[in-house]
């Protein structure tokens, strides 16, 4: 079989020279584009162009290369404008990343709706805090108060007698002379000043006291104040419980209420049973609302009830427990012979409001030390944190560097806490009021608790430092006295009201409140208990009910 050849044609070859030959042939028929020097060539050919799709970007460049309206290729033309493609969309392009990424998005398409989601949710999160500090910044206290409601439902039967704006308050003012001090009761122990010492670095573990009872009896339930008013030592009755919420009613944001007896010429200021004063409120005057639903270990009740039993506790381990107390004239009142009581005293003084009016209240002191062979009484309070994020301020950061950071937020945070606690200690005359940061091990664990910090202070100079004016407090308990003094004989309460900065003065029944129902924190036995390292020590807080007896012997035991 012969083998195939291949034609190469004729080569010209120039023996003259170099370059090609002169050509004879007619090209006539080679299209020609003309360009000029200045003219930016794109590409030498392009095989992926289509210029039938119109929603190709035009390139300039690109012009040399459109033969398509030349007439020396007709077939091209027709051949072009017949053909159709199956399928003319450009392929999809990525919108960030390399090839890679996008392809690992393709493949996980579930993931990707959940982040998308995700961002949603954040987005709303958001737009709701701008539009929740827009609010603040225009009524920083309205949102705050729709949250909460009245401390004691109001009957139709009620009959109100006066409404008080907090405004009139501020401009009122009334000095006092020293107090007199009538009987002093009970037993307290000397603070260990080895707490000072304590920082985040060495935080204390919280511990629990079980068998130690505290007392919160009302003004009329008190044998001493009721031997008191026999005896006409007094004309107005009251606790420092009740007379610092009185003091510093502006600064309060909950509803409370105090009820007022008029008996003769006396006038007693009671507490009801279950009352919120004998609760430490949190986060009261903070901006940040707190969770609404009452079983949240955040709501406002379960901080309160929280922060009542960690003051209860600090209040006792920061002593010398070595069995060794300061008594007084007469033993705690209040207490059963051989019953385990907490470290308290309690000092009954007398103020002259008037040329025939006194005042009689209780005062607690909580401990001892001595100062230069001197006895000093202190009062013994503590802060506790809960969850950094509502306040801004971690205290296991900056309460060694930063600790003038953490008392303005407090402040901010917890105005009338701190004033109340200022205002008892001025009215028990005690020489040093200490304060405790107590915070949780974990913001999700409301048991246990650590110690980060004891500071001491001054009552005055705490006074001054908050804007807490004596003159200013004793003027609203002088000027609601006088109220209260023109009203006829019978049972009456003082109502904050929980939207407005106004308390109210409503009439009510003789046998209103005889018969309340209190409502009891749920036993630790019976809470669900957090799943945290350490839940099963013998460190923390316990939250247990609050027993009440009868009469004179009534009690609350804080099993804190």
């Amino acid at each position: 079989m012969p083998s195939a050849t291949f034609d190469l044609g004729a080569v010209p070859f120039n023996p003259d020279g170099w370059g090609p030959l002169e050509s004879t042939a007619d090209d006539s028929n080679v299209p020609f584009a003309p360009f000029s020097r200045s003219d930016k060539l794109g590409r030498i050919a392009d095989w992926t162009r289509n210029f039938n799709n119109p929603t190709r970007s035009k390139n300039p460049a690109d012009s040399a290369f459109d033969f398509t309206s030349d007439a020396s290729f007709p077939s091209f033309a027709d051949d072009d404008s017949s053909f159709r493609l199956v399928d003319g969309k450009p392929p999809p392009r990525p919108k960030f990343g390399p090839k890679w990424r996008f392809q690992r998005q393709l493949q996980l398409p579930q993931r990707r709706d959940e982040e998308v989601e995700a961002k949603k949710r954040e987005a709303e999160k958001e737009r709701a805090r701008r539009d929740r500090h827009y609010q603040n910044r225009s009524n920083p206290s309205n949102h705050r108060r729709e949250l909460f409601k009245s401390s004691v439902d109001i009957q139709p039967e009620w009959n109100m007698h006066d409404q008080i704006p907090f405004s009139t308050f501020t401009k009122l003012s009334f000095t006092v002379s020293e107090p007199e001090d009538l009987l002093l009761c009970g037993a307290v122990e000397s603070y260990d000043r080895s707490h000072d010492r304590i920082a985040p670095k060495n935080e204390r573990r919280l511990e629990r006291f079980k068998n130690r009872n505290f007392f919160k009896v009302t003004t009329t339930d008190d044998p001493v104040i009721r031997r008191l008013a026999n005896e006409d030592k007094a004309t107005v009755f009251a606790t420092d419980a009740i007379l610092s919420t009185l003091m510093c009613a502006p600064r309060s944001v909950y509803s409370w209420d105090i009820v007022v007896q008029r008996v003769g010429n006396k006038l007693f200021f009671d507490k009801r049973d279950g009352s919120q004063l004998d609760l430490l409120s949190v986060h009261e005057t903070s901006q940040e609302p707190l969770p609404e639903a009452k079983d949240d270990i955040n709501s406002a009740h379960s901080l309160s009830v929280e922060a009542s039993y960690i003051n209860q506790n600090f209040s006792q381990q920061v002593l010398i427990r070595d069995g060794k107390k300061v008594t007084f004239d007469e033993p705690n009142p209040f207490a059963n012979e051989g019953e385990e009581v907490a470290s308290v005293g309690y000092r009954y003084r007398r103020w002259k409001l008037d040329n025939d009016m006194y005042l009689v209240a209780r005062c607690e002191v909580h401990s001892v030390v001595d100062v230069n062979n001197q006895r000093s009484f202190l009062t013994l309070n503590a802060l506790n944190e809960f969850d950094p994020k509502y306040s801004g301020v971690d205290w296991r950061q900056k309460l060694e560097t930063q600790r003038g950071a953490v008392l303005a937020t407090e402040l901010k945070n917890n105005a009338n806490k701190l004033a109340k606690w200022t205002a008892q200690a001025l009215l028990a005359s005690a020489d040093m009021m200490k304060l405790g940061y107590v915070s949780r091990i974990h913001p999700r664990d409301h048991f246990n608790h650590v110690i980060l910090a004891v500071v001491g202070y001054k009552p005055k100079d705490f006074a001054s430092q908050i804007n807490l004016n004596p003159t200013n407090m004793w003027g609203i308990v002088k000027s609601i006295v006088d109220l209260c003094m023109k009203l006829n004989e019978g049972k009456y309460v003082l109502v904050k009201d929980p939207s407005k900065p106004q308390v109210r003065i409503y009439e009510v029944p003789p046998d209103a409140f005889e018969n309340d129902y209190v409502e009891e924190p749920i036993p630790e036995e019976e809470q669900v208990q957090p799943n945290a390292d350490g839940a099963d020590d013998a460190d923390g807080v316990e939250a247990s009910a609050a027993s009440t007896n009868d009469g004179e012997d009534k009690k609350v035991e804080g099993q804190a």
